[in-house]
């Protein structure tokens, strides 16, 4: 029986802090990328002295590449129940590689019609906006919206192509009820699809969705291999997303016959590495059991969202604190940028969230409650490179290597953040990212200083 919470490799590690102590890190940016499952790890050192190129090789070491590769594709259809289906696995690089190959490969017409929500991470907005027109489910202002919402869009004229939506929101952790929408889809004939990149290592995926995306470093395996399953014969014809080895049965200068799905799908050299270390997260979460990850989640999510509501000063997004979400909680401490909360608590705690607007813009906007104007001129200045003033939060995620000791150590520094403490050094922002970082003069020896520019945060 697993004992929760599971500790995952590098829990522990000592960070230098401007203080010039070290602390053991405090990982709460899961839901960005986890940390490595013990399990995954041995499994690819296992795996790797075998290591070649899979399919055609007649060596053993491709033989043995190969079964692992396909194993690997079997693990993820019975990872998201597809077992005796027709459905098929392919593999990818990431869960905004599989939505883009799906985009792709439906065939949309410009004048067809694609439903999502504005609560929709953008690796499930910006494909479609490519392909399709697209309508959109709105939120309510604590983030949510109902199956009712979702069926009154679906009935709308013209009649959608495809529902596409989160199983997760990866900024309040919220859990659309999605087999009802599912249910409803369905029954005006809409296939649907989820992108699960969020659900994946918190729930069961929905099993009746037609399309599920999710990613293996958001599972605790970050060897960078995501999965798109689908029906088989929505990849049976046409070209694929990718063109190139591995992709064909025969090429000649003016033609191409393209070989069957899921090769087809699979042009070029695959990420064998990354698809051994799904195979043993998803291995992984089996052992432990869905009843158990599921009351880690809701435990450690309780005491997340009921110490930081909390705190005066201190604003949780998203929908009311009894509600049942995944361990992810976005806040903002009022007076100060998220940037320099999150630098802060970096810096002088040794705790690592994220801030910014977490890829789904459109759903931060809703849950800060911006208007028109505000918008517009945040806007106006970004595309003048100035990202000072961009609007955001702060996003504090959990999983399964979370105690109560980490959780409690983010509540200690967010209240005193919040309680108007001073920063023991300044803190100098950078224009072009928005991000902070302690000013070198008052703290030279600081190994986690960036240089100005080097920040990726303005999403």
């Amino acid at each position: 029986m697993t004992r929760f919470p599971l500790p995952l490799v590098g829990d522990g590690m000592l960070v230098p802090c401007i203080d010039g102590h070290e602390r053991p890190y405090v990982a709460l940016d899961t839901a960005a990328s986890s940390g490595v499952l013990e399990l995954v790890l041995r499994r690819v050192e296992e795996f790797l002295p075998s290591y070649s190129g899979v399919h055609r090789g007649s060596g053993y070491k491709s033989q043995l590449s190969t079964d692992a590769y396909e194993s690997a594709r079997e693990a993820a259809l019975s990872f998201a129940g597809r077992e005796g289906s027709d459905d098929i696995a392919i593999i990818c690089r990431n869960t905004t590689e599989a939505i883009n190959h799906l985009a792709y490969r439906l065939r949309l017409r410009p004048d067809d019609v694609v439903v999502t929500s504005v609560v929709e991470h953008h690796s499930n907005l910006l494909p479609w906006s490519r392909v399709a027109k697209r309508r959109y489910v709105e939120c309510r202002s604590d983030g949510t919206f109902a199956a009712g919402d979702v069926a009154a869009e679906l009935d709308r004229l013209p009649k959608p192509r495809l529902l596409t939506i989160t199983g997760a929101s990866n900024v309040t952790g919220w859990l659309p009820p999605i087999e009802e929408i599912i249910d409803a889809s369905h029954r005006r004939g809409v296939p649907v699809a989820v992108d699960c990149a969020q659900l994946a290592p918190h729930r069961p995926l929905p099993p009746r969705a037609d399309f599920v995306a999710w990613s293996g470093h958001k599972m605790y395996a970050p060897f960078g291999a995501g999965v798109l399953i689908g029906p088989r014969e929505a990849f049976a014809d046409g070209d694929p997303f990718l063109a190139g080895g591995g992709s064909v049965n025969l090429v000649e200068l003016d033609d191409v016959t393209w070989t069957d799905p899921p090769d087809r799908e699979e042009a070029g050299s695959p990420n064998v590495v990354g698809a051994v270390a799904l195979h043993a997260a998803i291995d992984g979460l089996a052992e432990m059991g869905w009843p158990a990850i599921i009351a880690h989640d809701r435990h450690i999510g309780h005491l997340l969202r009921d110490g930081l509501a909390a705190i005066p000063g201190v604003h949780v997004l998203g929908p009311d604190l009894r509600t049942d979400t995944l361990p992810v909680v976005a806040f903002t401490v009022e007076g100060l940028s998220h940037g320099l909360v999150a630098a802060r608590l970096s810096a002088e705690d040794g705790i690592g969230v994220r801030h910014g607007c977490f890829c789904a813009h459109p759903y931060m906007m809703r849950l800060l409650g911006l208007t028109d104007d505000e918008v517009f001129d945040f806007r106006h200045e970004v595309r003048q490179g100035d990202r000072t003033r961009m609007p955001g939060a702060v996003r504090a995620s959990a999983g399964i290597n979370t105690t109560e000791a980490d959780v409690s150590r983010l509540i200690v520094a967010v209240a005193r953040i919040a309680g108007g403490e001073p920063a023991p050094v300044a803190y100098v922002q950078d224009p072009r990212t928005g991000d902070f970082t302690p000013d070198r003069d008052f703290a030279p020896s600081y190994a986690g200083a960036r240089l100005p520019g080097s920040s990726c945060s303005p999403v």
